[in-house]
């Protein structure tokens, strides 16, 4: 069976971006840019494929796009270790992050229970917000 070849715009459609956002991975390389034949159009295979999934998984996990380059460093020596640390970091920032939100959301809710208690002024919300 012979091996899948694709059009940069075929790429993109099958990975669900756009293809401004195959080249800008190109131009950042986090994905091979393909010879192209003497005449002819590059054509990109399933590792393409698979390699914008990867990269996209990684984003939605949160990680930058030097931090998917490095990642993908690692992969070609299935360094597990370093891969293992990068994840622990970026779940410290989550963690943060989840802590940050909560906090958030305890001011929100007391913003709304001041407001459901009315103000003589005005709005308890829009108070809350003009203090200094």
């Amino acid at each position: 069976m012979a091996a899948r070849s694709m059009t940069i715009g075929t790429l993109a459609r099958e990975a669900s971006v756009n293809v401004e956002t195959v080249r800008y991975y190109q131009r950042r390389r986090l994905l091979g840019v393909p010879a192209r034949p003497m005449g002819g159009v590059r054509r990109y295979g399933e590792d393409a494929l698979a390699r914008i999934g990867f990269i996209r998984r990684a984003q939605d996990l949160g990680f930058t796009l030097e931090e998917i380059a490095a990642l993908l460093k690692l992969e070609r020596f299935s360094a597990c270790r370093p891969a293992r640390a990068m994840a622990e970091k970026k779940l410290a920032v989550v963690e943060r992050r989840l802590r940050d939100l909560a906090r958030l959301k305890s001011v929100l809710v007391a913003l709304i229970e001041r407001c459901d208690a009315g103000s003589a002024r005005g709005c308890a919300i829009i108070e809350s917000l003009s203090e200094s």
